[in-house]
């Protein structure tokens, strides 16, 4: 903290006394902080704090940049002196990582340029009625309104009783009589959502989710201040075959990922035959 403490002392000087911006020609006289022979200088820092950055706040994140340029510095001169030099030598490995990154460049502007991101309905449900047997539910969901509601609130009674309606304009009226007084609320519009999601909203504490659901459709709680309704039309357990629209966006990843995998197989055969047709590539038989 006192290492701290002095090295943003010494920033306040340095953004006082000088614009770190131009770049000057590096001396030791305006280097910030040495370790050893290396050497750290101003324009090191041009990019370190985000444009627009509170002055207290650039002295701070600067100075955390300057502990830890000088702790690295330290470590790395330690681990040279004292590893063997096979040990020391990560050429082929340094190379290997840049062609990675490379590529994974190439191949992320390429997806981005080519890549048909759009997924239609159909063939998302094609692909679910295909593989039901791959979505096993890991939790409990449910289908499920509720209403969060001031227990003080004058229309409490009205809401709860066109919460338990299964008619479509009660449904419409509940919305328009929650909008109207504030009120947080989810009218069921055939959205799964899982159990622990709800028991976010609502404060629900069972030790068996499965029995509660069995035996509850409607559910009433209240505290100090606040009444919370829930209604559950239907639910299904963990391990049994997930609901399509619980799956869609999985299915969507996947069937894009698919595409990515499809697009980047024929960009590759393309290059390799263009490659063969124009003899760019020789393999020798020794």
């Amino acid at each position: 903290m006192l290492r701290l403490l002095v090295i943003s002392a010494f920033l306040i000087s340095v953004f006082s006394s000088c614009n770190l911006l131009p770049q000057k020609a590096k001396s030791k006289e305006k280097a910030i902080a040495r370790v050893n022979d290396k050497y750290l200088y101003q324009e090191d820092l041009v990019d370190v704090v985000p444009a627009g950055t509170a002055a207290n706040d650039s002295i701070e994140i600067t100075a955390a940049y300057i502990n830890n340029w000088v702790r690295q510095e330290l470590l790395l001169k330690q681990a040279e002196d004292n590893l063997e030099e096979s040990n020391r030598d990560f050429t082929d490995q340094i190379e290997q990582y840049r062609n990675s990154l490379i590529i994974y460049a190439y191949e992320s502007e390429l997806v981005n340029q080519k890549l048909d991101t759009v997924v239609p309905s159909s063939e998302i449900e094609e692909y679910y009625q295909e593989n039901q047997s791959n979505f096993h539910l890991r939790e409990n969901i449910v289908l499920a309104s509720y209403v969060i509601i001031n227990k003080n609130l004058p229309v409490l009674n009205k809401v709860k009783s066109l919460l338990t309606s299964n008619r479509d304009a009660d449904k419409e009226k509940l919305q328009t009589l929650c909008q109207e007084n504030n009120v947080d609320f989810l009218i069921n519009d055939g959205t799964w959502m899982s159990f622990a999601d709800l028991a976010r909203k609502i404060p629900i504490t069972v030790d068996d989710q499965e029995e509660f659901l069995s035996k509850n459709k409607f559910i009433e709680i209240k505290d100090s201040t606040t009444m919370y309704y829930v209604a559950i039309s239907a639910y299904k357990s963990k391990e049994s075959i997930s609901p399509l629209n619980f799956e869609t966006e999985n299915i969507r990843t996947i069937l894009l990922n698919k595409r990515k995998a499809t697009l980047l197989q024929r960009m590759e055969d393309d290059l390799i035959s263009d490659a063969v047709k124009h003899k760019k590539y020789e393999i020798f038989k020794k």
